[in-house]
């Protein structure tokens, strides 16, 4: 049976993820600060999964949840899912907030990865997945921060998979807009480029991106073909000229 360990697993993205992944016939690694739902979904999931209670900003404590996980075994995939957002201009932003999304969205990633490598090293044709966004592709306003966390997110991503490839190992990050989690549905303020952009992507759409990478073999994984359409877009703009591009679409 192959296994599979998500962080972030308790609501939203990982939740559905963990959910489609277990439908598949993969045992589950689910992985979560919140114990209360986290503990909900492993009841509802049952012999699929078991749960790991862990913050991703303390890596003894997410290395020992991988290690319960695994115990002497391989990993086949890791999808380090866990982030927050914050969207207000920069300076209206608490530096405690700030640097809460680069512990979660940063941090928490490296933790992941690293402690990942070794099971993942264990199991054929493994995956290391990680929550990427198009936020990763040029700077977005009123989201400064988790912006720039996404860029690390794609940099490390990219920096990775060239070295970890004579392993077995294929890293690789998802790429989406704006989803339907309380992440963002739910935010005490949202950017202007929600309702300009709109929210048109379900979490089990992002499951189902998940799931072709952990059986497929590409860098970046668009969830919707309007994704991918606006990255290409900008990627193959003059440089300077990106910046109106995302002015327009932001607002700005």
């Amino acid at each position: 049976m192959k296994r599979i360990f998500i962080t972030g697993a308790a609501s939203g993205i990982g939740r559905e993820t963990a959910r489609r992944f277990a439908s598949e016939g993969w045992f589950v690694g689910i992985s979560d600060r919140d114990p209360g739902a986290l503990d909900a979904l492993a009841q509802e999931l049952g012999d699929s999964a078991s749960a790991h209670v862990a913050d991703v900003t303390d890596y003894a404590g997410l290395a020992s949840a991988l290690a319960d996980f695994c115990g002497d075994g391989g990993l086949d995939a890791i999808f380090n899912n866990a982030g927050i957002l914050e969207m207000r201009y920069f300076e209206q932003t608490s530096l405690e907030r700030m640097y809460d999304v680069v512990n979660v969205n940063i941090n928490g990633v490296i933790n992941g990865a690293h402690a990942a490598i070794p099971y993942l090293r264990k199991a054929e044709g493994s995956k290391l997945i990680n929550m990427g966004s198009v936020a990763g592709v040029y700077g977005i306003p009123e989201e400064a921060v988790y912006s720039g966390s996404k860029f690390f997110v794609r940099g490390m991503t990219e920096s990775i998979n060239i070295e970890l490839e004579p392993e077995g190992i294929w890293a690789c990050d998802i790429m989406v807009a704006y989803v339907a989690t309380p992440m963002v549905q739910e935010a005490d303020r949202q950017a202007a480029s929600v309702g300009i952009l709109g929210v048109n992507v379900t979490p089990e759409q992002v499951a189902d991106t998940v799931w072709k990478a952990a059986n497929g073999r590409q860098v970046h994984w668009f969830v919707t073909e309007a994704d991918f359409g606006v990255a290409q877009q900008v990627d193959s703009m003059p440089w300077e000229e990106r910046r109106n591009f995302v002015k327009e679409i932001t607002g700005f």
